[in-house]
């Protein structure tokens, strides 16, 4: 067991600083693409800002990781990301054109970038063999937070607005920072760490196979159900409130698929059968949804990508800090987030240019085909680790 254990009381005040935090990074996420896009913003310029979002996570991931190993400690890190998840949108509201969008979402990338501290604070309180269901229950609240934000934008965007929905991000990024200034957090390092020593872990096959498996996910996540599966809505007559009610049903798949993942019926069929097939699964979403030629039929497909966030996201977390020694995981973590944000940064950019030069549905094909890269590399993975286990 570790060091840490949570009461109760603290535990719930955590994740609900989580889901503030998340709220307050996703409440304008639905509204984004098509009001840039109503701005006359190109898809081009579009896909960089989303890009955007993913470019401070690159560069900030694995030093904060580093850091917070250093020094032994989280609420710091912690308390600077529900700092700057309000400030983002402050950007959003005063200077409301794409460059705004622009900065404001490298603000938030940066919010994002402390997410590692987030993670391993919450997870270190667990011992190993609950691991994969502390995952998957703090990544519930991360999507429980996304949802609450996506059911208020749905219902308030016609009549408050892209600044409207702004101002309850930065509501709600203040009140995740006063949670954060309750955390209990014992200084646990005495001496300066060994920084070769905690880079060494950066070494591991295993934690590079699963972040990029994770930049494969999350790339194709960010790019499609958040960004520009709303666009092809719109350009089907969606009105705003069907828009968001296409991310609303994202997400209520995506919490439900991540409190499924830390079941006993999930748990039994492991990460060997659940990550090949819901990379199946993306694939199979990417193909359908440029294709799809009525709302009511992309509404439906929004159920997919919930279980890439609910189950798929949940395993290659647990699987990459699987035997990775507690003093060293936030370095892991560090490695892990900033490899996937590549695939956040550069999956948008080269889908949006790809929209530009010949078809939404180009970008999609192109992506289904990565993801079929993501079920290739898992299976094999799989099946030599099972033949190298009964070789033993």
């Amino acid at each position: 067991m570790n060091e840490q254990t949570f009461t109760r009381k603290q535990e719930i005040r955590f994740l609900a600083m989580v889901s503030l935090f998340w709220f307050a990074q996703y409440i304008y996420i639905p509204y984004q693409t098509t009001y840039l896009t109503f701005l006359g913003v190109s898809s081009t310029f579009t896909g960089m800002v989303l890009g955007a979002y993913g470019i401070t996570q690159l560069v900030f991931r694995l030093p904060i990781g580093l850091c917070a190993d250093s020094i032994g400690r989280h609420k710091c890190f912690i308390m600077a990301g529900t700092c700057f998840s309000g400030l983002a949108s402050l950007f959003r509201i005063f200077w409301g054109n794409g460059m705004g969008f622009l900065a404001a979402n490298l603000f938030s990338g940066l919010a994002s970038a402390m997410w590692i501290s987030f993670m391993v604070f919450y997870t270190n309180h667990f011992s190993n063999k609950n691991q994969q269901e502390a995952t998957s229950r703090i990544v519930m609240f991360n999507n429980l937070g996304m949802l609450v934000g996506f059911l208020l934008s749905t219902i308030g965007y016609s009549r408050i607005g892209m600044m409207g929905i702004c101002i309850l991000s930065v509501c709600a990024g203040l009140l995740a920072f006063i949670l954060s200034l309750q955390i209990k957090e014992p200084c646990k390092k005495t001496g300066e760490a060994d920084i070769k020593d905690l880079l060494s872990v950066c070494k591991l096959k295993r934690l590079w196979l699963f972040a990029i498996l994770a930049l494969i996910q999350q790339g194709i996540q960010l790019t499609t159900v958040m960004s520009f599966t709303n666009q092809i809505l719109k350009d089907l007559g969606a009105s705003n409130g069907l828009v968001g009610l296409s991310s609303i049903i994202y997400m209520v798949s995506a919490v439900g698929f991540a409190a499924f993942a830390s079941t006993f019926l999930c748990c039994r069929k492991g990460p060997r059968f659940w990550i090949p097939t819901v990379f199946v699964i993306v694939s199979v979403y990417c193909i359908l949804v440029p294709s799809a030629n009525k709302i009511s039929q992309l509404l439906f497909l929004q159920i997919l990508p919930g279980m890439s966030t609910g189950i798929l996201f949940s395993y290659l977390n647990s699987e990459a800090m699987c035997g990775i020694p507690l003093e060293k995981r936030s370095t892991a973590m560090g490695l892990f987030q900033a490899v996937y944000a590549i695939g956040m940064t550069t999956f948008p950019i080269f889908t949006g240019a790809l929209a530009s030069a010949f078809s939404i549905h180009c970008g999609y094909l192109v992506l289904a085909g990565i993801s079929l890269i993501g079920t290739i590399v898992s299976a094999v993975y799989y099946i030599n680790k099972s033949r190298a286990e009964k070789n033993r």
